[in-house]
């Protein structure tokens, strides 16, 4: 005889399943933090991989041998990201001096106007041209401090371009890998789980790169237009913020509407903000719609959930890699619902 009535039993029971999947969540994390040498590379790689695999994937069908093709693929990704980064650098140096005294001159005006709360805002602007040079990553503008942090760094990204060379020339073994681990009887489900979680990190990095392109063009055409200072580099600030929803563009476009404001004046600073609201009302209503709809759709409330949650973990590193971690967890929990979940109703079995 229970002792305990039955939603009893069945609440005690949910909050064992979720105390014991926290528990493994929170285990998981900490060993991941510890360990944050060896997984960092591995899911920059599996993000390389599912942004690159379309271009390695043409190469094979045209007849170049796989690990040829893998070794062009991880080539060009070096030539291209190289000289991505070499001009984006060279941009925010340029530009930083004029976006510092920019910033500065808006900080002033601020604290003109409310006193004491805009003081903090002077800070900033004085630090500005720091933080942009390390977000460019350039160790010859004092971006990194310490001979250990560089190598730590060199070290993950190297790991992490081998293991995308070795991720896309063993791309047709990974499935043979995972049935071979899987417990008698789960191969198929396993196997549908990694397809559809990979296909979701694919799509929202092919996606999101897209969007974070167009965004970047038509801000720093925008900007330019406005003769705003600095419009490269803040074109450049928006192409890499896109990659973290909502927070990255919110940030890099309150930046321009700021120079703006300081350098060109009020109506300047009404059209900037008019460009950049324009781009991401296109982004949010026509692109991301448009772009990813073959990805996990998440709600926004979630992926400031999860971008609070990364920032927490591994800051902004883990800001970056909340969202695909995210979408590929959905499209795990997406499968596993199609696969077991209650019959519709009307259903025979039902």
């Amino acid at each position: 005889m229970h002792l305990l009535p039955l939603p009893a039993r069945r609440f005690a029971a949910w909050c064992a399943v979720i105390l014991l999947a926290a528990g493994v969540g929170y285990v998981g994390i900490r060993l991941c933090a510890e360990l944050r040498t060896a997984v960092t590379p591995v899911l920059l790689a599996l993000l390389g991989t599912a942004l690159l695999r379309p271009l390695f994937r043409r190469l094979v069908e045209v007849g170049v041998p796989r690990s040829v093709s893998a070794g062009v693929t991880c080539v060009a990704v070096v030539a291209v990201v190289g000289g991505a980064v070499y001009i984006v650098v060279a941009a925010l140096i340029d530009s930083g001096d004029q976006i510092v005294a920019a910033l500065r001159s808006a900080a002033r005006g601020i604290a003109e106007h409310f006193g004491a709360a805009g003081t903090s805002l002077d800070d900033l602007a004085s630090n500005a041209k720091e933080l942009l040079t390390k977000f460019g990553g350039t160790a010859a503008s004092n971006v990194i401090s310490g001979v250990s942090v560089v190598g730590e760094s060199i070290a993950m990204a190297v790991l992490a371009l081998l293991l995308v060379f070795f991720f896309l020339r063993d791309s047709h073994r990974a499935i043979g890998a995972l049935r071979s681990v899987a417990p008698r009887g789960t191969g198929d489900t396993l196997e549908a789980m990694a397809r559809r979680a990979f296909r979701a990190v694919e799509g929202f990095m092919r996606g999101t790169t897209f969007i974070a392109f167009i965004d970047a063009v038509c801000i720093t055409v925008g900007l330019l237009v406005l003769d705003v200072p600095g419009a490269v580099g803040l074109g450049a600030l928006v192409f890499v913020g896109a990659y973290i929803p909502y927070l990255g563009a919110f940030l890099s476009g309150a930046v321009a509407v700021l120079v703006a404001l300081a350098d060109r004046g009020f109506v300047i600073a009404l059209w900037a903000l008019g460009v950049v609201l324009a781009v991401q009302v296109l982004e949010g209503h026509v692109l991301q719609p448009m772009i990813q709809s073959r990805t996990v759709q998440m709600h926004p409330a979630v992926v400031m959930v999860a971008i609070t949650a990364g920032a927490s973990v591994a800051g902004i590193l883990g800001m970056l890699l909340a969202v695909p971690v995210t979408a590929a967890a959905f499209g795990v929990l997406h499968e596993l619902r199609t696969r077991h979940g209650a019959p519709a109703e009307g259903s025979p079995n039902s």
